[in-house]
């Protein structure tokens, strides 16, 4: 799903062009199940696999259009660079396939739950880990979404496993790129090519043990898998255009917009059951987000109130 370390915009004002920017990405990201579902029938590391593979040369073409290649250059030198970008790189790659499986094995409502906590995650890893303190709005949110796991692990007998992943995952991945000093764009050329490697050894021996779904005849699937690339790597470049002109706390409401429309994709069009657990574990979800914002808006307040 977006790229966090892009999530610091160089002006505290937000623009017609950011929301823009940022209505295009999340939408795009909120319409990926359905291309995703497309690929149910390929197994979830295989389509990773070329998620990383097409990414690379749009990306590139990105960098070298803008002129920022120099700084790649200097990352891909650099030791200490290059073993965080290997971090984040495998944090994604891991994001990336459980956030595949769960569409295609037809968890999408999974998916979304694991979106929906990421923010709130991202409060609790603010708490224990840069020791930031918890307002009481915050604490409540957390304590409503902890209370949302538990329902469903009581439900299911087992914790959900796949939206936990996604959360923690992505959650760390935006903690660590705070710590890499490149720019956006960079750094997700950086990672890609940093899996580039594993990636092609992997097709490797799809291809030669005769599991690969990519056909050189270009088949149906070798265009959806080629189209991986596209769907991947475009909104997370738009995304970053999108935090550059928007301020943080504009973006932290936009990022629900993704994960409601694979919400309702996976209840109204996959038709997946919403059972009397996820009834309930849904809105508490909705309810710690709905004071997660509103603790938000109120600091928007603060300094104009201040002034």
């Amino acid at each position: 799903m977006r790229n966090p370390d892009s999530l610091s915009p160089k002006t505290n004002e937000d623009t017609a062009a950011g929301l823009g920017f940022a209505l295009t990405a999340y939408g795009l990201w909120g319409f990926l199940p359905l291309y995703m579902k497309v690929l149910a029938h390929i197994p979830a590391a295989e389509v990773v696999v070329h998620r990383v593979l097409w990414s690379v040369p749009i990306a590139a073409v990105v960098l070298v259009v803008l002129g920022r290649t120099n700084t790649l250059r200097e990352a891909l030198r650099n030791p200490r660079m290059l073993a965080m970008g290997c971090v984040t790189a495998a944090l994604i790659s891991l994001n990336w396939g459980v956030y595949v499986w769960a569409i295609t094995s037809g968890n999408a409502l999974d998916a979304a739950l694991g979106y929906y906590i990421n923010p709130l995650f991202s409060i609790f890893l603010a708490a224990v880990v840069l020791r930031e303190k918890l307002s009481r709005a915050q604490l409540v949110a957390l304590l409503l979404a902890a209370g949302a796991v538990l329902v469903l692990t009581l439900d299911a007998g087992g914790v959900p496993w796949a939206a936990l992943v996604l959360t923690i995952t992505w959650g760390l991945y935006a903690l660590c790129k705070k710590s890499l000093p490149i720019g956006p764009n960079q750094g997700f050329l950086l990672e890609v090519l940093i899996l580039l490697v594993p990636a092609l050894g992997y097709l490797g021996y799809l291809t030669v043990t005769g599991a690969s779904h990519f056909d050189l005849a270009f088949t149906r699937d070798t265009w959806l898998l080629i189209g991986c690339g596209a769907v991947t790597a475009v909104p997370l470049l738009i995304y970053a255009n999108a935090a550059k002109r928007l301020r943080l706390s504009t973006i932290g409401i936009l990022q629900y917009i993704a994960p409601t429309m694979i919400f309702l994709i996976a209840v109204f069009v996959f038709e997946e059951p919403f059972g009397q657990a996820r009834m309930i574990a849904f809105p508490m979800i909705w309810a710690a987000l709905v004071i997660y914002t509103m603790s938000i808006l109120r600091q928007m307040r603060q300094p104009k109130a201040a002034e």
